[in-house]
């Protein structure tokens, strides 16, 4: 058994490495795509098409989550709403069109799956890594618009992957940098957490990426990605799923820390993943050690050689499809890239939160400068143009951040303009309190959250629910810019 069948690494640059291609001709599972990977759709489709002469059943994924998550749009910022926006709306049929969208712009690119939708239910305002990609705190909300993105996205010839299993939206840690528990009982991950993911499988979803959370009530020793009872006797035995596992990122903490990758990816396969992602600027040298250690682990005994032989064959048949999609496909239709018809600055704007105040506030017509609130975006996002600053032809009048001196920031704002304080998750950082509460001292403030709010923290005045660009611009216009 090759155990390069089960493995997806990822690579810098914007052509195929060496090291890739050999080891795609070797059997290699399938590469996943970022943001260093992606300079323009033509070079994308000169990418995707060199790693189909050297496997022509490779599984290519992207983490393409059409909204603050975006890998297409990385240098420009989203032009679709994202799943929060989608969840307020509550237009199933607008949900599954942009679930259609980015799957048509990943089928003309090349792209074979998506790593999306996000399935989580955001149970908590605290979630430093789910937020806005969720569809909602409601989980019958979560499990429908789910499963309307799946159903949009696989009918563009272009595989679905929901995630995080069994539900990341109740963690207040980032499974990038810690290993997050959800402390919940059986009857609330039934309710709760899982229904999103029934959903996405009833849809079609082709496959599952797995969390590296660690649930007690069905595991208390093991993160999701590495365990039994949660992906085989749970998700495959319990809910009925026959595709592909994938694991989320193995260079996470979550997975790796403490054990090193090799060891996370024998762990992971045990668990019961097929389809490993590795991380994002892997190597050749890597990939070989990796196989090298699941080759010991199934001679000892500590990989099922019957398991592993099943999960390679779950990933070849998801690449075949996928394979057969894209001969079926022929020339793609035209279509304008990141348009999706009927979904306008206007239509967003009324998923917003809007106080009476802010209202009147913005109706006055008066100048606006812009203050911008600059904190670390979440590894999931990445760096990326966001919000209004994502519009071309905007900049903030004024910009702070965690080192900026409140006061100094209040002093730049022009006299008798309003100030527009716009930040992401303002409640999660230290830096928006001091700087609102040194603007109300001789300005007029609207303060607008971008992120996911937290309603009693106060620093939501306009609460956007989503910061992609299209969002922006429906900001930009509620404002009055």
């Amino acid at each position: 058994m090759n155990p390069l069948a089960v493995l997806m690494p990822g690579f810098e640059g914007t052509t195929l490495p060496d090291w890739v291609e050999e080891r795609l001709r070797d059997g290699l599972a399938g590469v996943c795509l970022f943001a260093t990977n992606v300079q323009s759709p033509d070079q994308v489709r000169t990418l995707t098409s060199a790693i189909y002469a050297a496997n022509p059943h490779a599984v290519v994924t992207i983490d393409e989550e059409g909204g603050d998550v975006t890998r297409l749009y990385q240098a420009s910022g989203s032009p679709f709403p994202g799943n929060a926006l989608l969840g307020r709306l509550d237009d199933e049929s607008l949900t599954a069109a942009v679930g259609g969208q980015v799957g048509r712009e990943l089928a003309d690119v090349g792209v074979g799956m998506t790593l999306a939708p996000d399935a989580d239910v955001n149970s908590t305002a605290l979630n430093p890594i789910i937020g806005t990609r969720s569809f909602g705190a409601d989980a019958s909300t979560v499990a429908r618009h789910t499963a309307a993105w799946v159903r949009g996205v696989e009918a563009a010839g272009v595989a679905a992957c929901a995630k995080h299993f069994p539900g990341h939206g109740s963690t207040v840690q980032d499974s990038h940098l810690d290993l997050p528990r959800i402390d919940v009982e059986m009857r609330t991950l039934k309710e709760r957490e899982l229904p999103p993911f029934a959903a996405a499988i009833a849809a079609g979803a082709q496959a599952i990426m797995s969390s590296h959370i660690v649930v007690p009530v069905l595991d208390a020793d093991l993160p999701a990605t590495f365990s039994r009872p949660i992906l085989r006797d749970l998700l495959r035995e319990g809910m009925g799923f026959t595709g592909v596992v994938v694991s989320d990122a193995l260079d996470m903490a979550g997975a790796s820390a403490g054990r090193g990758i090799p060891a996370a990816a024998v762990a992971a396969l045990h668990g019961g993943c097929d389809l490993l992602c590795i991380g994002t600027a892997n190597t050749g040298e890597q990939m070989d050690a990796i196989a090298a250690t699941i080759a010991d682990a199934v001679a000892a005994g500590q990989v099922d050689a019957a398991e592993l032989r099943a999960a390679a064959q779950r990933v070849a048949n998801l690449g075949a499809r996928l394979a057969r999609a894209r001969n079926d496909q022929g020339v793609p239709r035209e279509f304008q890239r990141g348009v999706v018809p009927g979904v306008t600055p206007a239509l967003v704007a009324r998923a917003f939160e809007v106080s009476d105040d802010a209202r009147r506030a913005c109706a006055q017509h008066r100048p606006i400068t812009l203050v911008r609130i600059e904190t670390a975006p979440s590894i999931a996002v990445g760096a990326s143009p966001w919000g209004p600053f994502a519009v071309p032809g905007v900049r903030a009048g004024v910009t702070a951040t965690p080192e900026s001196n409140a006061a100094e920031v209040a002093g730049a704002v022009t006299a008798g303009s309003l100030a527009v304080v716009i930040g992401r998750d303002n409640h999660r950082h230290g830096v928006a309190r001091p700087v609102v509460d040194a603007l109300l001292v001789n300005h007029s403030v609207v303060v607008v959250d971008m992120g996911w709010p937290d309603p009693d923290a106060g620093l939501a005045d306009i609460a956007t629910f989503g910061a992609s660009r299209l969002a922006g611009e429906a900001l930009l216009d509620l404002v009055g810019w």
